[in-house]
C-alpha cells in the first residue's frame, strides 16, 4: 500500500472514521484511498470554515476525534477561524492538510507557504511527514494527541510523494490518555471554603455541566448556599426539565459587575478567571471584585465529576439537599416577534433529546431562563468568539448524533460566513434546523460602537455596521443549496414554522424577519 493508505487505514483501527474534507490536487491520493478503503465516512464541506466546524461540533458530540483533509497553506488558513474556536472548546480534530511533493517545495510553486507556521497557533500537535513509510506511525501519534488529555488539536502535513510512495503498512495507535482524576488538596481546599460561611460562587464549566456533574453541584449549593454558574460560554451544557439550571455570567460588563459584586471566593470547576470579552476605555478587564480569592478544583484535563462527588461527600451533600427551582413559565406566544416572544415559542418547540447550537448573539441573551423549563436538551456555544461558528458545528453534530434533531440559533451577518454548511447538510440529510435571525445589521457590532466609547456613528461608520443594502434572502439561499426554507414575520407563523421544520427529516431554514 502507499503512505496514503497506510494512512486512512491507521485513521479507522484508531477510531477515526468521519472525515469532513475539502480536497485539492495534493490529496487527491488520499481521496483514491479513501475510495479503497471500507469503514471511513466522507463528508465533503464546501469551504474549509465547513470542514473544521464540523470536527469540533463532531467532537462535542460524540467524544471522540474527526479527521479534516485540507488543501495546502491556504485551506488549512480558511479553516483557521473555526479551528481556534474548537482549540478553545478543547476540542480533539485530527487534521491531514495536503503538501506539495518534497523535491517540489523548493522550486516555490504558487501554492507553497509555511504551513507549520500556519498550523502551530491553532495545533497544540504538529508534524510534517518526512517519507511515505513515516506517514502511518505519524499519524498514529496525531491520533493519540488528538485523543490526549486534555483534546487537542493535532495537524499532520502531507506531501504528495508520501502519499503517493509505497509504505510498510498500518501502525498501532497509543492507549488513549486517561483524564486525571483530580487532586485531593484542590478539593479539601474548595470544601474547607464553601464551609467558611462567605459567599462563595462554583464557577463551571466543560465536563462539570454534564448532567451528572450539574446534580451535584445542585446537591453542594443546596447544602452551603453557596451560588453555581457557567461561564458565558460553554462547549456543552445539560439543560431542560429535571436538569439543575445555573444562569451564566453577562457578557455585558455593567450586567456582569453587579452579579459578582458580593462574592469573597470564587471555585473554577475546569473554569477560567471571569474576565471581560474585550477592553474597554475605564471598564474593568477582571470582572471579579477586588479582595475575591480565587481556588481552582480542577482543569480541563481533570475528573470534574468524579472531584464535585468528592466534594459532596467532604461536605455531607446529598440528593435531598437539593432545593426545588423556580422556572420561568412557558407558553405557546402570540403576536410580535420580540426577542422574548422568539424565546418562548423556542422554549416550547425544543423537542426531546435536541442539540441546540447557540450563536443568537444579541437576539439569543435572554434565551437561557425560558429554555430552562424546555424538554432536556444539549447547549453548544461558540468558545472562541470567531462568528460563522453554528451552521458547521450543527453539521457535524448531525453526523454525530443522526438520530437526534439539532436547532441551530444564527444571526444574519454570521450565517454569511459559512452560509455553505447548508449544501453540506442538504447532501448528507442532516436533521438540522436553521434560524436566522434577520435584524440586517451587525447588532452587536453596534452595542460595541457605543460600548467602547467611540461616540455616535455617522453614515460611514452605519454603512460598516448594516447589512441592508442589498436585503439577504435567506430563503432563496437556503433553496440554492437544497434545503427548504421560509421566512416569518410574526410569532404564529414561527411558531407553525418551527413546528413543520422539527417534525420533518432533513434540513430546513426558518428566515425570522425582526
Amino acid at each position: 500500500m502507499n503512505g496514503a493508505e497506510s494512512l486512512v487505514r491507521t485513521l479507522v483501527a484508531g477510531g477515526v472514521d468521519v472525515c469532513f474534507a475539502n480536497p485539492g490536487t495534493s490529496e487527491m491520493h488520499f481521496v483514491a484511498a479513501l475510495d479503497r478503503v471500507e469503514g471511513m465516512r466522507c463528508v465533503l464541506g464546501l469551504f474549509e470554515g465547513v470542514v473544521t466546524g464540523a470536527a469540533d461540533g463532531y467532537f462535542r458530540m460524540k467524544g471522540t476525534p474527526a479527521s479534516t483533509l485540507l488543501h495546502l497553506g491556504p485551506g488549512l488558513a480558511n479553516g483557521l477561524a473555526n479551528l481556534h474556536n474548537a482549540k478553545k472548546a478543547n476540542s480533539g480534530i485530527v487534521n491531514i492538510v495536503g503538501q506539495h511533493a518534497t523535491y517540489h517545495i523548493g522550486y516555490n510553486a504558487p501554492l507553497t507557504s509555511d504551513i507549520e507556521g500556519l498550523a502551530r497557533p491553532m495545533s497544540a500537535w504538529v508534524r510534517t511527514s518526512p517519507d511515505a513509510k513515516s506517514v502511518a506511525a505519524d499519524g498514529a501519534a496525531a491520533i493519540a494527541a488528538a485523543r490526549s488529555a486534555p483534546p487537542q488539536i493535532a495537524t499532520l502535513i502531507l506531501p504528495a510523494d508520501t502519499a503517493w510512495n509505497e509504505a510498510d503498512g498500518i501502525a498501532q495507535v497509543a492507549a488513549e490518555s486517561q483524564r486525571a482524576n483530580y487532586s485531593t488538596q484542590a478539593v479539601d481546599n474548595a470544601a474547607r471554603v464553601l464551609r467558611g460561611g462567605a459567599q462563595t460562587l462554583l464557577l463551571m464549566t466543560g465536563s462539570a455541566l454534564t448532567e451528572q456533574g450539574l446534580a451535584l453541584a445542585a446537591q453542594i449549593s443546596g447544602k452551603t448556599g453557596c451560588k453555581v454558574m457557567g461561564q458565558t460560554y460553554n462547549p456543552r451544557m445539560a439543560r431542560g426539565k429535571g436538569r439543575f439550571a445555573i444562569d451564566r455570567i453577562p457578557y455585558v460588563i455593567e450586567q456582569a459587575l453587579p452579579i459578582l459584586k458580593d462574592f469573597r471566593h470564587i471555585v473554577l470547576v475546569e473554569a477560567n478567571d471571569p474576565v471581560a470579552f474585550f477592553a474597554y476605555p475605564n471598564k474593568p478587564s477582571m470582572l471579579k471584585p477586588a479582595g475575591c480569592e480565587v481556588h481552582r478544583m480542577t482543569t480541563g484535563a481533570e475528573n470534574s465529576v468524579a472531584a464535585l462527588e468528592a466534594l459532596a461527600s467532604a461536605l455531607g451533600a446529598r440528593p435531598q439537599d437539593t432545593q426545588p427551582q423556580k422556572m420561568v413559565a412557558i407558553a405557546k406566544p402570540t403576536g410580535a416577534l420580540t426577542h422574548a416572544s422568539i424565546a418562548q415559542a423556542l422554549a416550547m418547540a425544543i423537542p426531546e433529546n435536541a442539540i441546540v447550537v447557540d450563536e443568537s448573539i444579541t437576539t439569543g441573551r435572554g434565551f437561557f431562563p425560558p429554555t430552562a423549563a424546555a424538554a432536556p436538551h444539549d447547549w453548544l456555544q461558540n468558545m472562541g468568539g470567531s462568528i460563522g461558528f453554528s451552521t458547521p458545528v450543527a453539521t457535524g453534530a448531525a453526523v454525530a448524533c443522526p438520530d437526534r434533531k439539532v436547532i441551530c440559533m444564527v444571526g444574519d451577518g454570521s450565517a454569511m460566513y459559512t452560509m455553505q454548511s447548508l449544501w453540506t447538510q442538504a447532501r448528507e440529510g442532516l436533521n438540522v434546523v436553521t434560524m436566522v435571525f434577520a435584524n440586517r445589521i451587525y447588532q452587536i457590532l453596534r452595542g460595541e460602537f457605543d460600548g467602547v466609547g467611540a461616540g455616535e456613528p455617522g453614515q460611514r461608520a452605519l454603512d460598516m455596521l448594516k447589512i441592508d443594502r442589498p436585503t439577504l434572502d435567506f430563503v432563496a439561499l437556503a433553496r440554492g443549496m437544497g434545503v427548504p426554507g421560509r421566512a416569518v414575520a410574526d410569532v404564529d407563523d414561527f411558531n407553525k414554522a418551527l413546528a413543520e421544520a422539527i417534525a420533518e427529516p432533513g434540513p430546513r431554514l426558518i428566515e425570522v424577519q425582526m
